[in-house]
């Protein structure tokens, strides 16, 4: 399950990594309101990704790791909505991974200064669907597919490395 937590909208993507392709399973938006003090669309994050475990049962999570927004208070919010997003995963018992924006840029682009367009692109192409999904449900689906492929080189490189040391005596 990947992640891209925002104070007004944070996106959700669900995917079943067979080799190295991804399924898609499900994705969407929690949408807070956002005429509603902060606690409240805190508590609407914190239940949406509760839900969205609850029903897809996903067995890891991932979510990009902070970055510094110009303007602090937004900083701040981000961080807000990151952190309860986080804690429903850790309440479900999940592991958390996180990955700095470049390098999911990297994983799903090949390049870390891609845009939100040619990301919700390169989703759409990798996980075959019929159209780019919505842009924070792509960066979510982003998050998961950068997890996925991390995930199997890995546990590639273990069996490698298990190789490496048998050798060796």
């Amino acid at each position: 399950m990947g992640i891209d937590p925002g104070s007004r909208i944070t996106g959700y993507g669900v995917i079943d990594m067979e080799g190295p392709q991804g399924r898609h399973v499900a994705s969407g938006c929690i949408q807070t309101a956002s005429d509603r003090p902060l606690p409240e669309r805190l508590k609407t994050i914190y239940e949406g990704v509760t839900r969205v475990i609850a029903e897809y049962q996903p067995v890891e999570a991932a979510a990009e790791q902070v970055f510094m927004h110009r303007n602090p208070d937004s900083a701040l919010k981000l961080g807000q909505a990151r952190g309860v997003a986080l804690c429903a995963v850790v309440m479900a018992g999940l592991p958390v991974s996180e990955y700095a924006a470049r390098a999911i840029k990297q994983a799903v682009v090949g390049g870390g200064a891609a845009d939100k367009t040619q990301v919700q692109r390169m989703v759409a192409l990798l996980l075959n669907l019929p159209e780019p999904p919505q842009t924070d449900a792509a960066d979510a689906l982003a998050v998961a597919i950068c997890h996925g492929h991390t995930r199997q080189t890995l546990n590639r490189l273990g069996v490698i490395a298990g190789l490496t040391r048998r050798r060796r005596r």
